[in-house]
Parts: structure tokens; C-alpha cells; sequence
């Protein structure tokens, strides 16, 4: 769901601004919402998946969805997009982590790490496919026809899990404790280093490829003068690399210890963001922007299966949706709030964006070395 909501409609940003008579980064916030509304949604679903089952709170969850993007598509002014937008992703949220605590149900360690590669594959194609789509429809139709497109994908999302989805978390391995022992089980969690160190370095490398989400369209459109349709072929290629990385990271889990591959990752997305901030300091064109924007890209596909797998590694199953929750909530509210420096200094300067990918991408790197020896052995 999140890289649907965000994906197909980066090509429209630059026309959201000017058809809602706002600034870059009031338009930025469209996605920051929506972001925001992923976190927080997150932190809802999970503790809820883990109460009642994986099952009803994701078919409340899409309707849900549905029915907000349906609501986008009349939204007014950028206030009300950018409310809607919190409560499309809030309702999104749901798909991203009951998907990650239902492949817990089934699945650990290795063969967690392979099949979140896989999931990897179906969220690395939609990244391809969204802004070419979002591209496309712009020559067809306004801005708000993507999220009228939105609206039929949750609608055949709703109906595929009615047909297909069984439950995957049984009444008696379930959470029956209620808030107080979600509160309960996110502070365990916290204060758990084999946790916080794939997690919080997962959300930083996050942060720096929302980052680039979010400043992309208007760096590559307003500054090196890509038309909407360009730039959906730049960011496709950029997200064939999370693609490649991802099926890379499948292959090589059992072979080579998740710690290691994540490690890679990071180091790659790093490199990425030294490269990027130096191509843009120097005044660099396409040629030196978009291969360094590949890297932050494709890191990541080394990155989030084998950091996911590590950080939900051992965990029980009724707290798994939990886990997953808290993870998903460090990723997206990182994300949230990094998002908008991209456009801080308007829409004429790629500066703001390089130095956070940049930084980001270095934090994340830090945080991943000085995780407990628990954490970089484990297989």
C-alpha cells in the first residue's frame, strides 16, 4: 500500500502546487501526511492484529483506504488533501504490517529473511510500475484521477483477501491483555538492543530514501528539467535496483549471515548519499545525480528484508504485530519528518536534499556498527 500511495502520485507534485495555488513544501506535506498517517496507523494495527487476529483488522484497514482516497479525489484545497492523506495512509498501514506479522506466523529467521525478500519484490515492482502509471495518467487526466485509481486498487485489494486471506494467528496464541500489555510490550522492546539496533538503522535508511521520495520530482523536474513521464522512467529504474538488491539478498540469506547483507546495504546507501552531496556541491548534471541516486535506492533492497528479519527474530507470536508495529512506526515517523527538508529551500536547490540523504545514510551506518554482537553474528 505504501509505495501505491506514495509512488503514483510523485509525478503529480509539481502540478498539486501549482493547481492549489502552494509552495513546494506545503506540497511535500501531501506526502509527509501521508507518511504520517502510515506511522501512526502502524502502531494501531499491530497491538490489534496481535488481539484479534491478522484477518478483520486488514479488511478494515482497505476499506478504510478505499474509502479515504475516494475522498482525495474532491479534495478542495491542500489542508484537506493533507488531512485525507494522514487517514489514507493510516488506513493503508494496516496491509504493511499485518503482511509482516503474517510471514512471522509462518516463517523465521532464514526463511523469514528469504520471504521478506520476496515481499521485497512485490514492493520493489510497485515503485516501478506507480510512477509510470501516475505518469501516464497525468496525460489523460487531472492530478486527483491517481487517486481515483487508488480508490479501484483498495477495492480489489479488499476482495482479493476476502477470497484468499486465511488467518494466520489462532484465538489461543493471541494478545488478551489488552493496552496495558501492548504499552508493556513496546517498552520490552525498547529497551531490547537486538531490537532497537536493525530497527532504528532500518528507519534511518528509510528516512534517507523518503527523503529522496520526496524531493526527487521536484530536484529532477523545476531543476534538471525531467518532464513528468522522464522522471517516472528515472524512478523506476532507481526502484529495479530495490528490486535486484532484494532478490540478491533472497539468494544469498543462508549462505551469508542477514547481519552482513544488512551491513552492505547500509554501506551502499551510504556511498549513495557521499556521492549524491558531492555531485550537487560541485554542480554536477544528470550523469553524476542518477547513479548516485541508484545507490540510496538499491541499497535499500539489502537493507529491509535481513534488518526486518533480525529485528522480529525470536519474538512470540502474540507480540509479533507488536514488533512489527513498533518497527514500522520508527520507519515511517523518521520518514515523516525528514521528508519536508528536502524542500526547505524551496524548489531551485537539490542542497537540502543531498545533505540529509547524506547524513541520514551515515547515522544509519553508525547505529548498524555499534549494534550488540548478538546482532551483527546473527545468521
Amino acid at each position: 500500500m505504501a509505495p501505491l500511495s506514495i509512488d503514483m502520485y510523485l509525478p503529480a507534485l509539481p502540478k498539486v502546487a501549482s493547481d492549489l495555488s502552494t509552495g513546494a513544501m506545503q506540497a511535500q506535506l501531501t506526502l509527509t501526511a501521508c507518511v504520517v498517517g502510515l506511522a501512526v496507523g502502524q502502531a494501531v494495527a499491530g497491538p490489534l492484529s496481535d488481539a484479534f487476529g491478522r484477518r478483520r483488522p486488514l479488511l478494515i484497514g482497505l476499506a478504510a483506504y478505499a474509502v479515504a482516497s475516494l475522498l482525495c479525489v474532491a479534495a478542495p484545497n491542500v489542508e484537506t488533501l493533507i488531512a485525507l492523506r494522514v487517514v489514507q495512509g493510516a488506513a493503508g498501514a494496516a496491509g504493511i504490517v499485518i503482511a509482516r506479522a503474517v510471514v512471522r506466523d509462518l516463517y523465521d529467521g532464514v526463511a523469514a529473511a528469504k520471504f521478506f525478500s520476496t515481499l521485497m519484490l512485490v514492493n520493489g515492482l510497485a515503485p516501478i510500475l506507480a510512477p509510470v502509471i501516475g505518469g501516464q495518467l497525468l496525460r489523460v487526466m487531472p492530478w486527483p484521477g491517481v487517486f481515483g485509481v487508488l480508490t479501484g486498487i483498495g477495492v480489489a485489494l479488499l476482495l482479493a483477501t476476502l477470497a484468499w486471506l486465511g488467518e494466520t494467528l489462532p484465538p489461543e496464541r493471541r494478545e488478551t491483555g489488552g493496552l496495558r500489555a501492548t504499552a508493556r510490550t513496546f517498552g520490552t522492546l525498547a529497551r531490547d538492543r537486538s531490537f532497537v539496533g536493525p530497527a532504528l538503522a532500518l528507519a534511518l535508511a528509510f528516512a534517507a530514501m523518503f527523503t529522496y521520495i520526496s524531493g526527487s520530482p521536484f530536484v529532477l523536474q523545476d531543476i534538471y528539467h525531467l518532464s513528468p513521464q522522464a522522471f517516472s522512467v528515472a524512478f523506476g529504474v532507481n526502484s529495479l535496483g530495490i528490486v535486484a538488491a532484494g532478490q540478491l539478498s533472497g539468494w544469498l540469506a543462508g549462505r551469508v549471515a542477514l547481519a552482513r547483507l544488512m551491513a552492505a546495504g547500509l554501506a551502499t546507501v551510504a556511498a549513495g548519499g557521499l556521492l549524491l552531496l558531492a555531485a550537487v556541491l560541485a554542480g554536477g548534471g544528470l550523469p553524476a545525480v542518477l547513479p548516485a541516486l541508484f545507490l540510496v535506492a538499491s541499497g535499500q533492497g539489502l537493507i529491509m528484508p535481513n534488518a526486518t528479519a533480525l529485528a522480529l527474530a525470536d519474538r512470540p507470536p502474540r507480540v509479533t504485530g507488536s514488533a512489527s508495529a513498533l518497527l514500522g512506526l520508527s520507519q515511517f515517523a523518521l520518514g515523516g519528518a525528514a521528508g519536508p527538508l528536502a524542500g526547505i529551500a524551496g524548489p531551485r536547490t537539490a542542497v537540502p536534499m543531498a545533505v540529509t540523504i547524506a547524513v541520514l545514510s551515515l547515522l544509519a551506518a553508525a547505529v548498524a556498527a555499534a549494534a550488540p554482537s548478538r546482532v551483527a553474528s546473527a545468521n
